[in-house]
């Protein structure tokens, strides 16, 4: 196959990982100290769950933290699509009956 046939067909991701690659090479000191710091910090943390349990029981806590945020999302989202509803038609309602265009 012709190497210039091949790179000319898959350029659209040949660019972007040469790019990475190459601002990986020029920063791979302050990457690696990032790095080194973050995994420090990780250390620290502590985590919703006990390391001795093992199955779905060890997750248990992470599991319910994330359906409690993604409960809270959903009804956030709801009362702020309503709200935009209701406004927006009463917006519409007002500006028909000062204009008149019912």
């Amino acid at each position: 196959m012709d190497v210039w046939k091949f790179v000319s067909a898959h350029l659209w991701y040949i660019v972007p990982l040469v790019v990475i690659l190459a601002l990986a090479l020029v920063y791979r000191k302050p990457l690696a100290r990032f790095y080194g710091e973050v995994r420090g910090e990780l250390v620290k943390c502590t985590w919703p769950w006990d390391p001795e349990q093992t199955g779905f029981r060890k997750y248990k806590a992470l599991i319910d933290s994330t359906l409690v945020v993604c409960v809270a999302s959903l009804l956030l989202a709801g009362y702020t699509t309503g709200f935009d509803f209701i406004i927006s038609n009463l917006v519409t309602l007002l500006t028909r009956a000062v204009t008149g265009a019912f």
